[in-house]
């Protein structure tokens, strides 16, 4: 495929608009529900006209081709900075690809219109006379409240040349341009396509489409060329002008400190920039002398803040050496620029701003008396442009500020941007998972399958909603063994690929389990019965932790007969020994044990004789290993004096003594929520005063949760990051100090040693660094083990003795409660499997509302409530459509063949900027590995996607290459030619879709 678009024609954008809206009841995707109309009359004025919000897309992807301001306008922008052009346009321009990334801050290589310059500004005429016709075919205003603001650069010499001047004078004033009198006159002839656009309101539309512009400079513009041609620009163009300055007037220690501080200590900045970028005096200096230029001129002159920052590229985040930051991490250094240059000018400044707004800062800043505000960086993240229609909500509660900057409200704004949650970086997970982006059917949850025992999350969020708790309980057991205690310490797999995370936070999962567990159990516990046995079958359960009782539930559930022995003397292991009460309360652990037990597993505890698989195998037909991992990992730590402790072992003792003798500063080592449990029971320890976690890599890269993490640190706990330690002399640890090299296996950036040294205060060490299974007994019972001592297995965790099984820690070593729980799944499907049985895992059908779902794309909240939480949930089983959310060009759309949610990519509006490939939960580029539709042969030539092209609407003749890459010619409706699934779409397409097909 090329990444070069193809902008359609005026009558092809209208057909367009006019069919999908008739027939789907969206505009470019757009839904309805999120098209944008003002209540009341409030809106701000800037230069001299009337605008109904104060909000638009930034001069970027979003203002680029007249389908993206379409889309930025139905969703509530009024103030559009159509993208900058410039001299080099065209083929001219070269783009590296992918050129977008914003999976948290953003990034981006690209700085101007892909297009021509006559491209560009046909798109922007093309828009100009849409958002006219959509003003009142949608009855979104009477009278136009919308404006466009041009934006150019570099330099004089290409401002001045005859491209870009016929650029300037074209949006001056259209009405003698090819393009305008196209429009115009198409719309004239068709006037009555239209139900409420009129020849009168054709007649109103100004032909001066922008009267003021944007000046966009490089980074390194030398400061008198930036005047040089804002003079221009003011006394020979006669247009009001914004400056556009970069946060490098900030200084680079400054921007230094503030992202060191917000934790991008990651980014690396480039030196020369701050030194031949514009200096801050000079820069104040120039502006004085402009707003007095432009005030005898009767003109306004302002400053756009800011551009991006440009920082290097060293992991190859994007193609080349250098890309320009956005979003989140610039508004701090953004809002600090706007206050301190509004201040120079004690707030008689006129800022467009431009640095990181989103939907939790709009209303502040619009507060400060700054206007208009323009985005980019939020609408690349999923909800894309309906996030705007939310923004133009709230932006209604300040409409009517006072003119001039409040300085007051700007600084307080400023002060707290580098600790405001919103902006600094937190641990930002991959939410990718390990499935290939098939051509066809890719919708998922990724919480579902995020979780390792694939509960149907969004099924039992909707019932937990509608306190449908018995109902939702039934969902979640159904592949859930334990759901009081999974719905209390869980590490939530499912909320690090929540699609939430993309927007404010992840849904509350965890929580909302436990609210149906709570509510249901006596209940559900009350209903069980049973299952009848369907095999003569007998299965032992060795171990009654959670994988061991997770199996035994599952089997016996599905028919199965099942006995389980331990050795101590009371259910589920180390969750009911070692994990302290403060995470968990022991009645729910009794709780989840009676749903195992009332289903009909036997138990056999206090079992002291000697594991011997052979003489089980007399008596039973299979058996399951699930006796974990408890045998301390020994760490190298030079040992004068001083008590030691592992941690299972001070866990477990603490659950029955708190006079544990820790003395007043006790130190664990390790990084895992084992590390995080131990530090919060040391605390509570009689004696001890303060307790430290010392850890080898930093916070960022612990596997312990953020919840936990942060539990510990408001409790006190310190964490001393980067530190090794090497020997324990009674009072003091002396560690060695490490710093963080390249990343290794796990994607964690390796710990280097230094040779410096650091002691701390210590008066007793607990190894917290993991444990390993019992190999001794392993090998006794002749089962074949690894290199690193676990059990050589199969797919289904069998071992080398046929029908002996492992589930839980043994197989690996610790993990997770809800992991063990997953190997009790696979362990019980292979055996009713080899059984001839089936299983009773499999999903029902969906039962969430489409229409309810749609509504909720591209709403933020900055508040959470239990009650609420349902509501937020996106049902992406359901509707994911992420790649169309966040495609800029409307590149991607959805097609629904047969009930079914289908995407399909448009080669001719794709530019390959590969923001789609960033948020699709699969691996892959949906842009590349979604079926498409080409609109001339030459695009369909130029690529290797699966897809089509139309070469004669007559005979209905269609090229077709399938996803094996192999190419046929097919006929509409014929036969045996093409795949069903792949001949249904191209049918659904030609007969629903026309619109799609653009006429080449």
């Amino acid at each position: 495929m090329s990444d070069k678009m193809q902008p359609l024609k005026f009558s092809e954008m209208i057909e367009w608009i006019r069919s999908e809206y008739k027939e789907h009841g969206t505009i470019f995707g757009i839904h309805k529900n999120k098209f944008y109309r003002k209540c009341g009359n409030t809106g701000i004025e800037l230069f001299g006209e009337r605008l109904s919000s104060p909000l638009g897309p930034a001069a970027g992807p979003h203002s680029q081709l007249a389908q993206n301001i379409v889309a930025s306008y139905l969703t509530g922008s009024r103030f559009i900075e159509l993208k900058t052009v410039q001299i080099i346009d065209g083929d001219n321009l070269s783009v590296s690809k992918p050129c977008i990334l914003a999976h948290d801050e953003g990034y981006n290589v690209e700085w101007s219109t892909e297009l021509t310059v006559s491209n560009a500004f046909n798109e922007y005429v093309k828009a100009w006379f849409l958002l006219h016709v959509l003003m009142r075919e949608l009855d979104l205003s009477s009278d136009r409240d919308f404006m466009f603001n041009m934006s150019v650069g570099y330099d004089l010499a290409g401002i001045k040349s005859p491209k870009i001047d016929s650029f300037i004078e074209g949006l001056k004033n259209a009405s003698d341009t090819p393009i305008w009198k196209e429009c115009y006159g198409y719309l004239e002839k068709n006037i009555d396509m239209f139900a409420h656009f009129t020849i009168s309101d054709l007649q109103k539309v100004s032909a001066k489409i922008a009267p003021s512009i944007t000046l966009s400079t490089l980074h390194g513009c030398p400061p008198e060329e930036i005047e040089r041609i804002v003079n221009y620009l003011l006394t020979e163009k006669h247009l009001h002008t914004f400056i556009k300055l970069n946060p490098t007037l900030l200084g680079e220690q400054f921007v230094f400190d503030t992202l060191n501080k917000m934790g991008y200590d990651y980014i690396t900045l480039n030196p020369h920039h701050f030194k031949n970028d514009l200096q801050y005096d000079d820069g104040v200096k120039m502006l004085k002398r402009l707003k007095k230029l432009a005030k005898e001129l009767n003109l306004e002159v302002g400053v756009k803040l800011s551009n991006t920052l440009p920082v290097k590229i060293l992991n190859n985040e994007l193609p080349g050496e250098e890309m320009y930051m956005s979003g989140k991490a610039l508004y701090p250094l953004t809002i600090n620029l706007a206050y301190k240059l509004a201040h120079e000018f004690n707030g008689d400044l006129k800022i467009s701003y431009s640095g990181g707004i989103n939907y939790f800062n709009v209303i502040k800043v619009l507060a400060t008396g700054i206007k208009p505000l323009t985005f980019a960086t939020t609408l690349l993240k999923p909800g894309g442009y309906e996030r705007i229609a939310q923004m133009a909500k709230e932006a209604e509660k300040q409409l009517e500020t006072k003119s001039g900057i409040n300085l007051e409200l700007l600084k307080q704004l400023a002060d707290e941007a580098s600790t405001n949650p919103y902006h600094v970086k937190t641990r930002k997970l991959s939410r990718k998972l390990s499935s290939k982006l098939p051509m066809l059917d890719c919708q998922v949850a990724p919480c579902n399958i995020g979780c390792p025992i694939k509960q149907d999350i969004p099924e039992y969020l909707k019932l937990v909603g509608e306190h449908n708790y018995l109902e939702a309980l039934k969902v979640i057991v159904k592949d859930n063994a334990a759901p009081l205690i999974t719905g209390s310490i869980c590490p939530h797999f499912c909320q690090s690929k929540c699609t939430r995370l993309d927007y404010d936070e992840s849904v509350k999962i965890r929580n909302m389990k436990k609210i149906a567990a709570l509510n249901a159990i006596d209940e559900y516990l009350s209903n069980i019965v049973p299952t009848p046995l369907r095999s003569t079958k007998k299965v032992l359960v060795i171990g009654a932790g959670p994988a061991g009782l997770a199996s035994a539930l599952f089997l016996r559930r599905n028919g199965i007969e099942v006995t389980v022995i331990d050795k101590r003397n009371a259910p589920y292991g180390l969750v009911n020994y070692v994990i302290p009460e403060f995470r968990i309360d022991k009645e729910l652990i009794v709780k989840d044990f009676e749903i195992v037990k009332r289903h009909g597993v036997k138990f056999i505890f206090g079992y002291q004789e000697e594991i011997d698989i052979d003489r089980f195998k007399k008596n039973y037909d299979y058996l399951v290993l699930a006796i974990g991992a408890t045998v301390p990992v020994e760490v190298k730590l030079e040992i004068s004096d001083g008590p030691t402790l592992d941690a299972l072992s001070f866990l477990e003792e603490f659950k029955i003594n708190k006079n544990i003798s820790l003395g007043k500063h006790p130190v664990i080592i390790g990084g895992g929520d084992v590390a995080i449990d131990c530090a919060r029971a040391a605390l509570r320890v009689t004696g001890v005063e303060d307790v430290t976690i010392v850890y080898r890599r930093t916070k960022a890269y612990m596997p312990a949760s953020m919840d936990e993490v942060n539990l510990a640190l408001n409790e006190g706990i310190k964490i001393r990051e980067l530190l090794t330690p090497v020997t324990f002399t009674s009072g003091k640890l002396r560690c060695q100090e490490m710093i963080l090299g390249e990343k290794d296996a796990s994607g964690r950036r390796s710990p280097v040693s230094t040779d410096n040294y650091l002691d701390i205060l210590c008066d007793s060490v607990i190894f917290a660094t993991g444990e390993r299974a019992d190999s001794d007994l392993l090998r006794k019972n002749k089962i074949k083990l690894n290199v690193n001592g676990y059990p050589e297995i199969n797919d289904h965790n069998e071992t080398n003795l046929r029908n002996v099984f492992v589930a839980g820690d043994v197989k690996l070593g610790p993990k997770t409660i809800v992991e063990a729980i997953a190997d009790g799944k696979k362990v019980t499907t292979a055996i009713l499997s080899r059984e001839g049985l089936s299983s009773d895992f499999s999903k029902a059908e969906s039962t969430l509302n489409e229409a309810e779902l749609y509504h909720r794309k591209g709403n933020l909240s900055a508040s959470f409530t239990d009650e609420c939480e349902a509501n937020r949930c996106l049902g992406c089983n359901k509707i994911c459509e992420l790649c169309i959310d966040v495609c800029p060009n409307r590149a991607n759309v959805l097609i629904m063949v047969d009930k079914a949610h289908q995407v399909l990519h448009l080669d001719g509006m794709c530019n390959e900027c590969g923001n789609c490939a960033v948020f699709c939960p699969h691996i892959g580029n949906p842009y590349k590995d979604k079926f498409t539709l080409f609109w001339d042969e030459a695009g369909f030539a130029d690529s290797t996607n699966g897809g089509f092209v139309l070469l004669d609407e007559e005979k209905l003749l269609f090229k077709v290459r399938l996803p094996d890459r192999d190419t046929v010619l097919y006929t509409l409706g014929e036969q045996g030619k093409l795949p069903d699934d792949i001949m249904r779409i191209i049918e659904v397409c030609f007969n629903n879709y026309r619109y799609l097909f653009a006429r080449r």
